[in-house]
C-alpha cells in the first residue's frame, strides 16, 4: 500500500553464519580448497556472495572458520592413558555418529594439495588435535606419539567412511577391535 514501508524481512546473523559455514564444509569436503568458490558457496546457502566476504572475509578466512569449526577432539583425551587405544579403537568401530569428523577428514584431504590451504591446514591440525594430544600424553616423544597415534587414528576413520563395516562379521570386528586398540595403545606409550 502507499504510504506504507514494506515489512522487513527477519534475519538472523547466527543463522545466516551457520547456513554459509555449513554450505562451505559441504563445498569444500566435495571440492576442496581450490575447487570451491564463495559464489558457489553463498548460493548454497541461500545468500549472495557479498554477504559472504562481509561475514568471513576472504575464502581463506571461511575456509580457517570451517576448519576451526570441526568436531572437538580433545574429548579423546578424557580418560586414563593406560585405556586409550581401548577407547579410542571402540570409538572408531563401533561409534554409528561419525558423519560430521568424516566431512573434516574429506575438506582436509581435498584441499592438502593446495598452496593456500596448506599453512591453515597444518595450523589447525596443531591447534586442534596434534598439541593437545602431546599435551595429553605428555613425557618423551610426546609429540612423535601423538603425530603416529593421530595418523593411525585418521586412517582408519578413512577407512571405515569408505568401508563402515571393514567387510568384516562381528567376529572379525572385535578381532580388529582388540587389534587395533593394542596398536593404539602402542603408539602413545611412552
Amino acid at each position: 500500500m502507499p504510504g506504507f514501508p514494506a515489512p522487513s524481512r527477519g534475519r538472523n546473523a547466527a543463522a545466516t553464519r551457520q547456513a554459509i559455514l555449513d554450505a562451505a564444509k559441504t563445498r569444500f569436503a566435495r571440492e576442496g580448497y581450490d575447487g570451491a568458490s564463495l559464489r558457489e558457496i553463498a548460493a548454497d546457502a541461500g545468500v549472495d556472495a557479498a554477504l559472504v566476504s562481509r561475514y568471513f572475509g576472504s575464502k581463506e578466512e571461511l575456509f580457517v572458520e570451517v576448519l576451526n569449526c570441526a568436531p572437538d577432539a580433545t574429548e579423546l583425551f578424557a580418560g586414563e592413558l593406560s585405556s586409550f587405544g581401548e577407547r579410542v579403537a571402540a570409538q572408531l568401530l563401533d561409534d554409528p555418529d561419525t558423519r560430521d569428523g568424516v566431512d573434516y577428514l574429506l575438506v582436509m584431504l581435498r584441499s592438502a594439495s593446495s598452496p593456500a590451504a596448506a599453512e591453515p591446514l597444518r595450523k589447525a591440525m596443531r591447534t586442534h588435535f596434534h598439541d593437545p594430544f602431546a599435551a595429553y600424553l605428555n613425557g618423551p616423544d610426546a609429540q612423535v606419539r601423538a603425530r603416529l597415534a593421530g595418523d593411525l587414528i585418521m586412517g582408519v576413520a578413512i577407512t571405515r567412511a569408505i568401508t563402515p563395516d571393514h567387510d568384516l562379521d562381528e567376529e572379525g570386528r572385535a578381532a580388529l577391535r582388540k587389534r587395533l586398540a593394542a596398536v593404539i595403545q602402542s603408539a602413545v606409550a611412552p
